[in-house]
């Protein structure tokens, strides 16, 4: 993972997550990483990724059982969700970038269409 400086480290951890289960790398069910492993891993401090670990919890995004590893939710729906959460994001980005440099929604439309392939 590459950081930037926009955004606390924890919650990029949580995007990469979102993206990684989204995109079907990280299954229903598997297990994850521990805290300590993924902070070696990423060579972050290990509460930054105890914060993004409790929540990916909150979100229901992955399950913790005491004294077991963490794994992915098995609840495909909430995978589903966190996929249009991530496309409204993007979409939501692109709009407010291209407002500000007064791009017609027309010509935005024209070039998807034209782009997506």
């Amino acid at each position: 993972m590459d950081f930037n400086t926009n955004e606390p480290i924890y919650l990029q951890i949580v995007k990469y997550f979102k993206q990684q289960m989204v995109v079907g790398n990280f299954k229903p069910g598997d297990e994850i990483p521990s805290r300590r492993e993924l902070a070696g891993t990423l060579k972050v401090n290990a509460n930054t990724v105890q914060r993004a670990y409790k929540e990916m919890e909150d979100q229901g995004m992955i399950e913790t059982v005491r004294n077991f590893q963490s794994t992915i939710t098995r609840d495909t729906e909430k995978i589903k969700t966190m996929k249009y959460e991530l496309i409204d994001d993007a979409i939501n980005n692109l709009i407010v970038n291209l407002k500000s440099i007064n791009v017609d929604k027309n010509d935005v439309i024209n070039i998807l269409n034209d782009r997506w392939k």
